[in-house]
C-alpha cells in the first residue's frame, strides 16, 4: 500500500509549479500525494498543527523566515532543495526611460508622478513583496507624493500590469522572480539602495522532522538534489498560466526531460 503524503503549497501560480514538480518526483517514489493551497500565513499554521506534512516552498530568510521560526517553536523543519533563488524587486516596463526611472526615489520626480500611473497594485497582505512595499511606501514618501499601494490577488496585480503595458502606460509593478511575466515582458528593475527589499532568498521544501520516518535516506537525498532555476520556474510557469496546459503534465515532462 502507498504511502500518504500532503504538501502545503501558497496558492500562487509560480508555488503550484514547484509543489508539482515535488509531486510528481513523489509520486515516482511511490506516495500518494495531497496537495492543499493556502495564504501564506494559513499554509505555514497548516504545517505547524500538521494539517500537512510538508511546504513547497519557503523562501528563506527574508520573505518566510519568520513564518519558518514559528512553526519551529512546535517542531523542527528539515529543508530539502533548491528550487529556486527568488527574489522581491519594484519594476517598470522597458520602454519607460531608464535616463528619467532608474531607481526608486526616481518616482518622486515631478515629470514622472505626472506620467506614471499612480496606482501600486499588489497581491495579499501575508506575501514579503506586500509587506516590504507597504515600507517603501513610507521610507521614500511615496504616500505623501500621490502613490497608492493596494493588496489584491495575484490576478489583480498582473491583469493591471499587462493592461498598462497593451497601452503603453508607465506603470509600477511590485513583483518578484521567478514569475511568469518575466518570460513574456521586459521589465526593469529599479534599484533600490536602502535594501527594503530583502534579500536574495533560497526557496526550498520544508518537511515536518517528525514525517522523516516516511522516507528512506536515499529518497530524502533526491527530493534535496531539486534544483530548479528561476528561468526555469518561470518558463513551467508560462506554459500553464498563459497557454493554459496541464500543470502536472508540464513539470512531469520537464522532470523527465532532466532526469
Amino acid at each position: 500500500m502507498s504511502k500518504r503524503i500532503t504538501i502545503g503549497v501558497t496558492d500562487l501560480s509560480f508555488h503550484h509549479i514547484a509543489a508539482s514538480l515535488v509531486a510528481n518526483t513523489l509520486q515516482e517514489m511511490g506516495f500518494e500525494v495531497e496537495r492543499i493551497y493556502s495564504t501564506h500565513e494559513e499554509n505555514f499554521k497548516k504545517l505547524k498543527e500538521g494539517t500537512t506534512d510538508m511546504l513547497a516552498s519557503a523562501w528563506l530568510p527574508s520573505s518566510h523566515g519568520g513564518y519558518k521560526e514559528e512553526v519551529e517553536n512546535t517542531v523542527p523543519l528539515i529543508e530539502l532543495g533548491l528550487h529556486y533563488e527568488p527574489y522581491a524587486l519594484w519594476g517598470v516596463p522597458d520602454y519607460v526611460p531608464a535616463e528619467i526611472v532608474s531607481e526608486v526615489s526616481d518616482l518622486l520626480k515631478p515629470e514622472v508622478v505626472k506620467n506614471i500611473n499612480s496606482d501600486i497594485q499588489g497581491i495579499n497582505p501575508g506575501a514579503g513583496i506586500t509587506r516590504f512595499s507597504i515600507k517603501m511606501m513610507d521610507e521614500y514618501g511615496l504616500s505623501e507624493a500621490g502613490y497608492k499601494f493596494h493588496t489584491g490577488s495575484e490576478k489583480d496585480c498582473f491583469s493591471a500590469f499587462e493592461k498598462a503595458v497593451a497601452n503603453k502606460e508607465w506603470v509600477i509593478v511590485p513583483l518578484w522572480k521567478p514569475q511568469f511575466l518575466h518570460y513574456k515582458y521586459k521589465i526593469r528593475e529599479l534599484k533600490e539602495p536602502k535594501g527594503l527589499l530583502g534579500i536574495i532568498d533560497k526557496a526550498v521544501l520544508l518537511l515536518r522532522e517528525d514525517k522523516k520516518q516516511l522516507f528512506s535516506q536515499q529518497q530524502l537525498e533526491k527530493l534535496d538534489g531539486l534544483h530548479f532555476s528561476n528561468e526555469i520556474i518561470a518558463q513551467l510557469d508560462f506554459q500553464v498560466s498563459k497557454q493554459a496546459k496541464n500543470i502536472d503534465e508540464v513539470t512531469k515532462n520537464w522532470l523527465n526531460a532532466h532526469s
